[in-house]
């Protein structure tokens, strides 16, 4: 799974942004901007061994992803969760599950979700937002 992000030129620095993380940062190369959106996902992630790559698309474009998809993907629903301002409980309840494990365990990287399931537990925390998948050359 990858994640599609932009780096551009701003002023004298390179900015660079993940949207569906939200995370934004920059760099005085394009190279050191790359690295540190890539160091401050890993840090977001907060798992020992999580490694996020990227990788160069055309343009200004670019995607960062894992081979740790369940880090990955818990790093995003949290991030959902968090921008939403929802607590577990009020996914659970909305998923219409009343433990907040059943959602809790995807969120903390434990399971990872099918697409279905991931589609769901991605309109839960964040019903506002399409979850859109594109395909992309490896």
């Amino acid at each position: 799974m990858r994640f599609a992000g932009r780096v551009f030129k701003v002023g004298k620095l390179w900015a660079v942004e993940v949207p569906i993380l939200e995370v934004v940062t920059q760099g005085r190369t394009k190279k050191d901007a790359l690295q540190m959106v890539a160091d401050a996902i890993e840090s977001l992630a907060n798992r020992p061994g999580f490694k996020l790559d990227t990788y160069p698309g055309v343009g200004e474009y670019f995607e960062v992803g894992s081979e740790d998809l369940a880090t990955l993907t818990a790093l995003l629903l949290r991030r959902a969760r968090q921008r939403a301002g929802l607590s577990l409980s009020e996914v659970a309840s909305r998923l219409g599950v009343t433990s907040i494990n059943t959602y809790a365990r995807y969120e903390q990287g434990r399971s990872v979700p099918t697409v279905q399931k991931l589609s769901q537990l991605f309109a839960a925390v964040s019903p506002q937002r399409d979850f859109v998948l594109v395909e992309s050359e490896a």
